[in-house]
């Protein structure tokens, strides 16, 4: 089993956090995640529990890029 936290966009969904992690907010403090090795966290703007995912996308039809996007030559150099 690998110790490497991957992140992955759903489509029209949340970002799936996967492995070891620590979500920390604006003033530096830590969330309770509960020990919990996978969340889900909201990119709709809508969820009531954020930065937690409570599946509002699904609801109000939120629908969003979920493909990684090449980089541009101006940002390689």
């Amino acid at each position: 089993m690998s110790d490497e936290t991957r992140i992955t966009v759903t489509q029209n969904g949340p970002l799936s956090v996967k492995g070891p992690f620590k979500i920390v907010d604006a003033e530096g403090n830590t969330y309770d995640t509960g020990g919990r090795k996978r969340v889900a966290l909201c990119r709709c703007g809508a969820s009531t529990t954020k930065p937690f995912c409570d599946g509002t996308h699904s609801r109000i039809g939120f629908e969003a890029a979920a493909r990684a996007v090449p980089a541009s030559r101006e940002s390689a150099a």
